[in-house]
């Protein structure tokens, strides 16, 4: 899994006043939770850009003050009219205990579906997954080459080593429907 490493200020007070001081000056109230005692602190807004807006989930090294934590994304809110970040919650982790993450979906290969006239339906972008940080996949790859038209890859159907998937088991990750096109011109053959 890619580490993103961040630079942070620790904060003392925590209050309306100095939160809003903070988002004055372009900075992000934050908290990290999961390590004994919670840790508050802020980070500027220019450094998380490439932290929120990307498809990626990253493990990432927070750096405050002498200390340096291992923590994974866990909440962020956003502010209703503007979409600025307004406070973000991290999750501290450990080499020893699994994490929960939401990990993105990727498909590859052409499908026997696609290739018969059907329509590969991506439906599932994301799984929620539980497994060591050090064991934790960028991605999860499903390989769609023998999906004819009308199957699906459910949760079921595939596993990973080291890592549990814990959606439910008849959630649909991928399927092939048959299109209009297709439809009608399988409705053309039989009418022959």
């Amino acid at each position: 899994m890619q580490v993103f490493e961040l630079t942070g200020e620790l904060r003392g007070d925590v209050g309306k006043k100095s939160t809003k001081a903070l988002r004055v000056n372009e900075k992000v109230p934050c908290v990290l939770y999961g390590g004994g005692e919670n840790v508050h602190f802020s980070l500027t807004e220019r450094d998380l850009r490439k932290l929120i807006y990307t498809p990626h989930v990253y493990l990432v090294k927070l750096r405050l003050g002498e200390k340096v934590y291992d923590a994974v994304m866990r909440e962020l809110q956003f502010h209703p009219v503007t979409d600025k970040v307004l406070h973000i919650d991290f999750y501290q982790t450990f080499e020893d205990k699994p994490v929960v993450l939401e990990i993105p979906v990727k498909t590859e290969g052409f499908a026997e579906g696609v290739q018969a006239g059907g329509k590969l339906n991506l439906t599932t972008r994301k799984l929620k997954v539980k497994a060591l940080p050090k064991d934790m996949p960028d991605e999860l790859v499903f390989n769609v080459e023998k999906l004819g038209i009308g199957k699906a890859i459910k949760v079921k159907d595939v596993s990973y080593e080291n890592v549990e998937i814990m959606n439910a088991k008849s959630v649909v990750i991928a399927q092939v429907k048959l299109t209009r096109a297709a439809r009608a011109a399988a409705q053309q053959q039989q009418e022959k």
